[in-house]
C-alpha cells in the first residue's frame, strides 16, 4: 500500500511526515508549513491507514516465550462506571511479548469467547502468560498455556509475574491520544495502530525511516 492521490509536492510531503513522526498535530503542522489544515489532517489519515495495513500483515507473526495480557478502555462517558464494563468506551486488548511487539485488537466486551479467540490465533500454546484476576483469563489454565497472574489490589509485581510491560504501553498510547481531545469511534482503529506503530519501530528516527520506505516519499 503506498502513498497516492497525494497533490502535495514531495517536499511538503516530507516535512509532514516528519511531523507526524514528532508527534505535532496535523493542525499545528499546517500552520508551520502554510498549508491549509485540511490538507494535512487528510495527510495524517492517509499515513494511518498505510501504517494500519503494515501491521496488518505484521499481525501474521505469532508471538511465543512471555507474554503479557492485558485490555484497556478509551474515551466515552467520564461519568458513572469506570473500568471495566464502563459505558461508552472503545475496548482494546493488548498482547505484549517481553522484549519484543505489542499487538492490539479493539473488542466488542471482554468475555472468554472473545479473548480466547485472538489469544489461540495470536500466541503458541506453550507460552507463558501473564495476566490479571479478571475472571476470562480463567480458560487460560485449561487451554495449554503456563498461566501466571498478579493481585493488583495487593500488588503490581511479583519478581517476573506482572503485566508491566503492557501496561506501559497503555500509558503511552493514552498519552499520545489525549491530544485530541476526542476521537470518532469510527476512525479509533487507525489510532490505536498509530500508538502500537509507535511502540514497535524503535526511535523516531527508525519509525521516519520505514514510513519513507512505506509511503514512497
Amino acid at each position: 500500500m503506498k502513498l497516492t492521490n497525494c497533490k502535495l509536492s514531495k517536499k511538503i510531503q516530507l516535512k509532514l511526515l516528519e511531523f507526524f513522526v514528532l508527534e505535532v498535530t496535523a493542525r499545528s503542522a499546517a500552520d508551520l508549513l502554510g498549508i491549509h489544515p485540511n490538507s494535512a489532517a487528510l495527510f495524517y489519515t492517509k499515513i494511518r491507514k498505510i501504517i494500519a495495513y503494515h501491521l496488518g500483515l505484521e499481525a501474521l507473526e505469532v508471538f511465543d516465550g512471555e507474554i503479557e495480557l492485558d485490555e484497556s478502555y478509551f474515551g466515552g462517558a467520564r461519568k458513572g462506571k469506570r473500568g471495566r464494563g464502563a459505558a461508552g468506551k472503545v475496548i482494546v486488548f493488548g498482547l505484549l511479548k517481553r522484549n519484543g511487539k505489542v499487538y492490539t485488537v479493539i473488542i466488542p466486551d471482554t468475555k472468554s469467547s472473545t479473548l480466547m479467540p485472538v489469544i489461540s490465533e495470536k500466541i503458541t500454546p506453550d507460552s507463558i502468560v501473564y495476566t490479571d484476576h479478571w475472571h476470562s483469563y480463567n480458560a487460560l489454565d485449561i487451554a495449554g498455556f503456563r498461566h501466571y497472574r498478579i493481585n493488583h489490589s495487593s500488588h503490581f509485581a511479583n519478581g517476573h509475574n506482572h503485566i508491566n510491560g503492557i501496561e506501559n504501553f497503555w500509558n503511552q498510547a493514552k498519552r499520545t491520544l489525549r491530544k485530541y481531545n476526542g476521537i470518532p469511534r469510527d476512525s479509533f482503529h487507525l489510532f490505536i495502530k498509530e500508538c502500537e506503530f509507535r511502540f514497535n519501530h524503535g526511535s523516531p528516527k527508525q519509525q521516519l525511516k520505514t514510513l519513507r520506505f512505506w509511503t514512497e516519499i
